[in-house]
């Protein structure tokens, strides 16, 4: 679980902009890490814990710029395969819903983190890139963040993040094979739809 704030947190620091899409991953990544952080450190109602606004913040500047498809289908690993196309369509669906709300809730703990840029280079022509990070925080070792972003029609969009060398798709990969392992991919999604309406109805 430790790991699973860590990496929800830094990704929820991380939006595209489209009227951005024509800078560099690195570039783009840094210039609204550097937006939303602004937002949390400013707006009284994240600091307070409204999840109605913290939600907001991250369906305006979450939803558009990650590839979830993709996400799940790394998330779900060889059995993503197997899946018909109403399976794959519910599993992306319930996965984006179960890291926005993870994200929401990683928020608003944000305060003094300094996120640190590493060098980064890439060719023309390359699609797939890496783009690594280090976030810094007062009375804690750094952590290494790395965002792995791919080049789409509309832009360049998240789909993976390790930290500390390990990736949040593995992480879930794992889980999510136990999962299909014991029920079937139907299985996984009952799951993940339970998950996500305990903890809709939590919040009222």
């Amino acid at each position: 679980m430790k790991f699973l704030k860590a990496c929800v947190a830094l990704l929820a620091t991380v939006s595209l902009s489209v009227s951005a899409n024509d800078l560099a991953p690195d570039a783009l990544i840094k210039q609204v890490s550097d937006e939303v952080l602004q937002i949390v450190r400013n707006d009284k109602a994240i600091q307070a814990g409204d999840m109605k606004r913290i939600s907001e913040v991250v369906d305006s500047k979450m939803l558009p710029n990650v590839n979830f498809q993709r996400m799940t289908s790394l998330a779900v690993g060889r059995d993503w395969r197997t899946a018909t196309p109403q399976q794959q369509a519910d599993l992306s669906a319930e996965f984006k819903t179960l890291l926005i709300r993870s994200y929401a809730g990683a928020l608003s703990n944000y305060r003094d983190q300094q996120i640190v840029f590493k060098p980064f280079k890439m060719k023309p022509e390359e699609t797939d890139v890496l783009v690594r990070t280090e976030v810094r925080q007062p009375g804690a070792q750094p952590v290494a963040i790395d965002y792995n972003v791919m080049k789409m029609p509309e832009g360049w969009k998240i789909y993976d993040v390790a930290v500390a060398g390990v990736s949040l798709v593995t992480n879930y990969r794992d889980e999510f094979g136990r999962e299909i392992r014991a029920n079937g991919i139907d299985g996984l999604i009952k799951t993940l739809r339970d998950k996500n309406r305990s903890a809709e109805q939590a919040k009222k």
